[in-house]
């Protein structure tokens, strides 16, 4: 009796044990290879951008008055400390890749020094669309625009203050 229990487990054990049995395989599996080829792309400066003339007015120490050009030119002077005038615009930059292709753009904001005391900066918060779908490859190119604003007080020195977009494009 023992002996016909332990053939009994060792056949329940041999069957719990035995390997399943793997599909076999299509021979028609195979992976694909792909490679995309862009051509590089070429950013070139096309217009400055201009926030005209700012006229400080206004008594007393007064601050947080923002003049800014947005990124279709339009200007924004809404402050009763400033008066704006003169011919503004935004910047302007063209880029040539491969068509179809989304380039991210990258400009950060700007420091702008005064002509008159190079001690006296402002900072430009600039406005960038971010990135821009090419609609063709090579010429010619597309053209995009980045707009900006700064912050001026009463304190704010006079003289022309400039300074240098330092814009990348990468896809």
């Amino acid at each position: 009796m023992k002996l016909l229990r332990t053939v009994a487990a060792v056949a329940a054990l041999a069957l719990t044990a035995t390997p399943a049995f793997a599909a076999p395989t299509s021979p028609n599996q195979n992976a694909t290879a792909t490679a995309k080829i862009v051509k590089p792309l070429t950013l070139t400066w096309v217009q400055n951008l201009d926030l005209g003339t700012i006229l400080l007015s206004g008594a007393g120490a007064w601050g947080g008055a923002v003049v800014g050009v947005s990124q279709a030119g339009v200007l924004s002077c809404a402050n009763v400390n400033v008066t704006c005038s003169g011919a503004v615009q935004a910047a302007r930059y063209n880029v040539r890749g491969t068509n179809n292709q989304l380039v991210t753009i990258t400009a950060p904001n700007v420091t702008l020094t005064n002509a008159n005391n190079p001690l006296d900066t402002l900072l430009m918060t600039v406005s960038s669309p971010g990135s821009v779908l090419l609609t063709n490859s090579g010429a010619p190119g597309n053209d995009f625009n980045l707009g900006g604003s700064i912050t001026v007080a009463s304190t704010t020195g006079d003289g022309v203050y400039s300074g240098t977009f330092n814009v990348t494009v990468d896809y």
